[in-house]
Protein backbone atom coordinates (compact mmCIF):
# COMPACT_ATOMS: atom_id res chain seq x y z
CA UNK A 1 0.00 0.00 0.00
CA UNK A 2 2.82 2.68 0.92
CA UNK A 3 4.40 1.52 -1.96
CA UNK A 4 1.66 3.21 -4.44
CA UNK A 5 1.86 6.68 -2.40
CA UNK A 6 3.49 9.63 -3.60
CA UNK A 7 6.72 10.74 -2.46
CA UNK A 8 7.30 14.40 -0.90
CA UNK A 9 10.62 15.38 0.90
CA UNK A 10 8.77 17.63 4.24
CA UNK A 11 11.11 20.00 5.43
CA UNK A 12 10.57 20.99 9.11
CA UNK A 13 12.13 24.58 10.31
CA UNK A 14 13.94 24.92 13.06
CA UNK A 15 13.48 27.34 14.74
CA UNK A 16 9.57 27.50 14.91
CA UNK A 17 6.55 27.18 17.06
CA UNK A 18 7.07 28.59 20.64
CA UNK A 19 9.20 31.61 21.67
CA UNK A 20 10.61 32.33 24.97
CA UNK A 21 7.88 35.14 25.68
CA UNK A 22 4.66 32.89 24.61
CA UNK A 23 6.00 30.11 26.17
CA UNK A 24 6.39 32.20 29.66
CA UNK A 25 2.73 34.18 28.90
CA UNK A 26 1.33 30.41 29.17
CA UNK A 27 2.97 29.47 31.79
CA UNK A 28 1.93 32.47 33.82
CA UNK A 29 -1.94 31.62 33.40
CA UNK A 30 -0.72 27.68 34.58
CA UNK A 31 1.19 28.57 37.36
CA UNK A 32 -2.18 31.86 38.88
CA UNK A 33 -4.32 28.43 38.37
CA UNK A 34 -2.31 26.50 40.30
CA UNK A 35 -1.33 29.03 42.88
CA UNK A 36 -4.60 31.00 43.08
CA UNK A 37 -6.95 28.17 41.72
CA UNK A 38 -9.65 28.66 39.34
CA UNK A 39 -10.95 30.67 37.74
CA UNK A 40 -8.49 32.70 36.62
CA UNK A 41 -9.60 35.75 34.29
CA UNK A 42 -6.85 36.92 31.33
CA UNK A 43 -7.38 39.94 29.65
CA UNK A 44 -7.90 39.10 25.46
CA UNK A 45 -6.10 36.30 24.50
CA UNK A 46 -3.25 35.17 26.21
CA UNK A 47 -1.47 34.65 22.81
CA UNK A 48 -2.37 34.41 19.78
CA UNK A 49 -3.98 30.41 19.07
CA UNK A 50 -6.80 29.29 19.64
CA UNK A 51 -5.46 25.47 20.55
CA UNK A 52 -3.65 26.91 23.11
CA UNK A 53 -6.45 29.41 24.65
CA UNK A 54 -8.71 26.34 24.66
CA UNK A 55 -6.48 24.43 26.45
CA UNK A 56 -6.44 26.93 29.24
CA UNK A 57 -10.47 27.44 29.12
CA UNK A 58 -10.55 23.74 30.15
CA UNK A 59 -7.97 24.40 33.20
CA UNK A 60 -10.18 26.99 34.64
CA UNK A 61 -8.84 30.07 32.75
CA UNK A 62 -11.52 32.67 31.30
CA UNK A 63 -10.87 34.86 28.68
CA UNK A 64 -12.41 38.23 28.25
CA UNK A 65 -11.82 41.82 26.86
CA UNK A 66 -11.53 44.17 29.25
CA UNK A 67 -11.47 44.72 33.11
CA UNK A 68 -14.82 45.55 33.55
CA UNK A 69 -15.82 42.17 33.16
CA UNK A 70 -13.38 40.84 35.76
CA UNK A 71 -14.92 40.39 39.50
CA UNK A 72 -12.92 42.41 41.99
CA UNK A 73 -12.01 38.92 43.81
CA UNK A 74 -10.56 36.77 41.42
CA UNK A 75 -6.80 37.35 39.37
CA UNK A 76 -6.27 38.78 36.12
CA UNK A 77 -3.73 38.24 34.04
CA UNK A 78 -2.91 40.50 31.22
CA UNK A 79 -1.81 38.94 27.76
CA UNK A 80 1.94 38.66 26.10
CA UNK A 81 1.17 41.41 23.54
CA UNK A 82 0.89 44.33 26.52
CA UNK A 83 -1.77 46.58 27.44
CA UNK A 84 -2.03 50.28 27.62
CA UNK A 85 -1.10 51.95 31.24
CA UNK A 86 -4.71 52.67 31.58
CA UNK A 87 -5.80 48.92 31.77
CA UNK A 88 -2.67 48.38 35.12
CA UNK A 89 -3.67 51.74 36.53
CA UNK A 90 -7.70 50.86 36.39
CA UNK A 91 -6.68 47.53 38.10
CA UNK A 92 -4.78 48.71 40.97
CA UNK A 93 -7.87 51.83 41.14
CA UNK A 94 -9.61 48.45 41.77
CA UNK A 95 -7.83 47.10 44.16
CA UNK A 96 -7.12 43.68 41.71
CA UNK A 97 -5.06 41.28 41.88
CA UNK A 98 -3.54 41.13 38.53
CA UNK A 99 -0.04 39.69 36.43
CA UNK A 100 1.35 40.93 33.67
CA UNK A 101 2.52 38.38 31.27
CA UNK A 102 3.61 41.31 28.62
CA UNK A 103 6.89 39.80 26.90
CA UNK A 104 9.83 41.12 28.11
CA UNK A 105 11.20 42.16 24.35
CA UNK A 106 7.72 44.22 23.76
CA UNK A 107 8.25 45.79 27.01
CA UNK A 108 11.10 46.92 25.98
CA UNK A 109 10.16 48.92 23.34
CA UNK A 110 7.12 49.98 25.84
CA UNK A 111 10.30 51.75 27.80
CA UNK A 112 11.66 52.94 24.62
CA UNK A 113 8.35 55.01 24.31
CA UNK A 114 8.47 56.70 27.55
CA UNK A 115 12.32 57.61 26.86
CA UNK A 116 11.34 59.45 23.70
CA UNK A 117 8.38 61.39 25.34
CA UNK A 118 10.54 62.38 28.59
CA UNK A 119 12.91 63.93 25.22
CA UNK A 120 10.33 65.55 23.74
CA UNK A 121 10.49 63.34 20.43
CA UNK A 122 8.50 63.35 17.73
CA UNK A 123 8.00 59.46 17.83
CA UNK A 124 6.83 57.07 15.04
CA UNK A 125 6.03 53.64 15.42
CA UNK A 126 6.21 50.91 12.47
CA UNK A 127 3.14 48.39 12.91
CA UNK A 128 0.03 47.05 11.95
CA UNK A 129 -2.98 49.50 13.09
CA UNK A 130 -5.61 47.52 15.59
CA UNK A 131 -3.31 44.75 16.42
CA UNK A 132 -3.10 43.79 20.55
CA UNK A 133 0.73 45.45 20.53
CA UNK A 134 0.16 48.30 18.86
CA UNK A 135 -2.39 49.47 21.03
CA UNK A 136 -0.35 48.77 24.21
CA UNK A 137 2.45 50.06 23.12
CA UNK A 138 1.33 53.40 22.01
CA UNK A 139 -0.88 53.53 25.04
CA UNK A 140 2.66 53.81 26.97
CA UNK A 141 2.58 57.49 26.53
CA UNK A 142 0.40 60.55 26.55
CA UNK A 143 -2.52 60.51 23.61
CA UNK A 144 -1.35 61.68 20.33
CA UNK A 145 2.33 61.22 21.07
CA UNK A 146 2.77 58.42 18.97
CA UNK A 147 2.21 58.57 14.57
CA UNK A 148 1.56 55.14 13.32
CA UNK A 149 2.74 54.13 9.58
CA UNK A 150 2.51 50.92 8.44
CA UNK A 151 3.86 51.81 5.04
CA UNK A 152 6.63 53.77 2.70
CA UNK A 153 3.55 55.30 1.50
CA UNK A 154 2.33 56.35 4.89
CA UNK A 155 5.62 57.73 5.58
CA UNK A 156 5.93 59.77 2.52
CA UNK A 157 2.33 61.46 3.98
CA UNK A 158 3.55 62.33 7.57
CA UNK A 159 4.09 66.32 8.63
CA UNK A 160 5.56 66.16 12.02
CA UNK A 161 5.81 69.67 14.25
CA UNK A 162 9.40 68.99 15.18
CA UNK A 163 11.48 67.35 12.37
CA UNK A 164 14.75 67.64 14.00
CA UNK A 165 14.09 65.70 17.20
CA UNK A 166 12.17 62.22 15.81
CA UNK A 167 12.33 58.50 16.76
CA UNK A 168 11.20 55.66 15.40
CA UNK A 169 10.31 52.19 17.43
CA UNK A 170 8.43 49.25 15.69
CA UNK A 171 5.95 46.35 16.60
CA UNK A 172 8.31 43.23 17.75
CA UNK A 173 6.61 40.99 14.76
CA UNK A 174 7.07 42.61 11.87
CA UNK A 175 8.93 41.93 8.39
CA UNK A 176 11.98 42.33 9.04
CA UNK A 177 12.24 43.15 5.24
CA UNK A 178 9.04 45.09 4.85
CA UNK A 179 10.25 47.08 7.81
CA UNK A 180 13.28 47.68 6.15
CA UNK A 181 11.86 49.54 3.51
CA UNK A 182 9.37 51.89 5.88
CA UNK A 183 12.83 52.15 7.88
CA UNK A 184 14.88 53.59 5.00
CA UNK A 185 11.50 55.92 3.72
CA UNK A 186 11.70 57.30 6.87
CA UNK A 187 15.61 58.09 7.00
CA UNK A 188 15.18 59.81 3.23
CA UNK A 189 12.65 62.25 5.29
CA UNK A 190 13.93 62.66 8.43
CA UNK A 191 18.08 61.87 8.15
CA UNK A 192 18.27 62.73 11.60
CA UNK A 193 15.82 60.07 13.43
CA UNK A 194 16.88 58.08 15.74
CA UNK A 195 17.33 54.33 15.91
CA UNK A 196 16.40 52.22 18.85
CA UNK A 197 19.32 51.40 20.71
CA UNK A 198 18.50 47.34 19.93
CA UNK A 199 16.75 45.95 17.11
CA UNK A 200 12.99 46.18 18.08
CA UNK A 201 11.47 43.07 15.84
CA UNK A 202 12.80 40.41 18.27
CA UNK A 203 14.93 37.40 18.12
CA UNK A 204 12.22 35.00 17.65
CA UNK A 205 10.62 36.80 14.68
CA UNK A 206 13.84 36.96 13.33
CA UNK A 207 14.82 33.64 13.97
CA UNK A 208 11.81 32.32 12.52
CA UNK A 209 11.66 34.71 8.85
CA UNK A 210 14.97 33.28 8.60
CA UNK A 211 14.65 29.73 8.76
CA UNK A 212 11.64 30.00 6.67
CA UNK A 213 13.95 31.76 3.71
CA UNK A 214 15.49 28.72 3.98
CA UNK A 215 12.75 26.67 2.95
CA UNK A 216 11.50 28.24 0.32
CA UNK A 217 15.27 27.49 -1.09
CA UNK A 218 14.51 23.93 -0.73
CA UNK A 219 10.51 23.49 -1.27
CA UNK A 220 7.65 24.40 -3.60
CA UNK A 221 5.30 25.15 -1.25
CA UNK A 222 5.69 25.93 2.15
CA UNK A 223 2.98 25.29 5.58
CA UNK A 224 3.14 28.06 8.58
CA UNK A 225 0.80 27.23 11.41
CA UNK A 226 -0.70 29.60 12.81
CA UNK A 227 -3.69 31.70 13.78
CA UNK A 228 -4.84 34.06 11.39
CA UNK A 229 -4.85 37.24 14.17
CA UNK A 230 -0.93 36.01 14.53
CA UNK A 231 0.96 38.97 12.95
CA UNK A 232 3.98 36.77 13.13
CA UNK A 233 2.63 33.89 11.55
CA UNK A 234 1.30 35.75 8.63
CA UNK A 235 4.79 37.39 8.03
CA UNK A 236 6.08 33.77 7.61
CA UNK A 237 3.51 33.29 4.81
CA UNK A 238 4.46 36.36 3.27
CA UNK A 239 8.39 35.36 3.92
CA UNK A 240 7.76 32.17 1.83
CA UNK A 241 5.99 34.27 -0.97
CA UNK A 242 8.95 36.92 -1.60
CA UNK A 243 11.19 34.30 -2.30
CA UNK A 244 8.95 32.75 -4.90
CA UNK A 245 7.59 30.09 -2.43
CA UNK A 246 3.94 29.10 -2.77
CA UNK A 247 2.75 29.55 0.99
CA UNK A 248 -0.32 29.29 2.91
CA UNK A 249 -1.14 29.57 6.55
CA UNK A 250 -3.14 26.99 8.75
CA UNK A 251 -4.16 26.66 11.88
CA UNK A 252 -4.72 22.65 11.86
CA UNK A 253 -4.30 19.68 10.15
CA UNK A 254 -7.78 19.65 9.16
CA UNK A 255 -7.34 22.77 7.48
CA UNK A 256 -4.72 21.72 4.53
CA UNK A 257 -5.80 22.10 1.05
CA UNK A 258 -4.37 18.75 -0.32
CA UNK A 259 -5.38 19.26 -4.12
CA UNK A 260 -2.73 21.78 -3.16
CA UNK A 261 0.37 19.27 -3.37
CA UNK A 262 -0.47 17.45 -6.91
CA UNK A 263 2.49 18.95 -8.47
CA UNK A 264 4.63 19.49 -5.41
CA UNK A 265 7.63 17.34 -4.47
CA UNK A 266 9.24 18.98 -1.71
CA UNK A 267 6.92 20.82 1.26
CA UNK A 268 8.31 23.17 4.14
CA UNK A 269 6.77 23.21 7.38
CA UNK A 270 6.82 25.82 9.86
CA UNK A 271 4.72 27.23 13.01
CA UNK A 272 4.77 31.10 14.38
CA UNK A 273 5.91 32.03 17.52
CA UNK A 274 2.09 31.44 18.88
CA UNK A 275 1.64 27.75 17.89
CA UNK A 276 2.35 24.70 19.88
CA UNK A 277 4.62 21.84 18.73
CA UNK A 278 1.88 19.26 18.97
CA UNK A 279 0.04 21.24 15.64
CA UNK A 280 3.55 20.77 13.89
CA UNK A 281 3.48 16.72 15.04
CA UNK A 282 0.05 16.64 13.85
CA UNK A 283 0.42 18.05 10.17
CA UNK A 284 3.29 15.60 9.98
CA UNK A 285 0.97 12.88 11.01
CA UNK A 286 -1.04 13.85 8.34
CA UNK A 287 1.25 13.99 5.50
CA UNK A 288 2.17 10.07 6.59
CA UNK A 289 -1.18 9.33 6.02
CA UNK A 290 -1.28 10.47 2.31
CA UNK A 291 2.35 10.16 0.91
CA UNK A 292 5.90 8.21 1.61
CA UNK A 293 7.59 11.30 3.10
CA UNK A 294 11.41 11.39 4.19
CA UNK A 295 11.70 13.78 6.76
CA UNK A 296 14.53 16.64 7.71
CA UNK A 297 14.96 18.94 9.50
CA UNK A 298 16.37 22.45 8.65
CA UNK A 299 18.45 24.04 11.29
CA UNK A 300 19.59 27.41 10.63
CA UNK A 301 20.26 29.12 14.22
CA UNK A 302 19.70 27.70 18.27
CA UNK A 303 17.34 29.66 20.11
CA UNK A 304 18.30 29.36 24.30
CA UNK A 305 16.50 32.06 25.54
CA UNK A 306 14.68 32.16 28.49
CA UNK A 307 12.43 34.76 31.06
CA UNK A 308 11.53 34.56 34.30
CA UNK A 309 8.39 34.68 35.51
CA UNK A 310 6.95 37.33 37.36
CA UNK A 311 8.41 37.78 40.76
CA UNK A 312 4.35 37.72 42.24
CA UNK A 313 4.05 34.54 40.99
CA UNK A 314 7.25 33.21 42.24
CA UNK A 315 6.45 34.52 46.54
CA UNK A 316 5.12 32.53 49.43
CA UNK A 317 1.26 32.78 49.72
Amino acid sequence: MADSLKNINVYIANPRGFCAGVDRAIQIVEVALEKYGAPVYVRHEIVHNKFVVEGLKKRGAIFVDELDEVPADVPVVFSAHGVPKSVPEEARRRQMLYVDATCPLVSKVHREAERHEKSGSEIIMIGHAGHAEVVGTMGQVGEGRITLVETPQDVEKLELENTDNVAYITQTTLSLDDTADIIAALKVKFPGIQDPRKEDICYATTNRQGAVKVLAEKAEAVLIIGAPNSSNSKRLVEVARRQGCKSMLIQRAEDIDWNWFQDVENVGISAGASAPEILVEEVITAFRERYNITLDTVMTVEENVQFKLPAILLREA
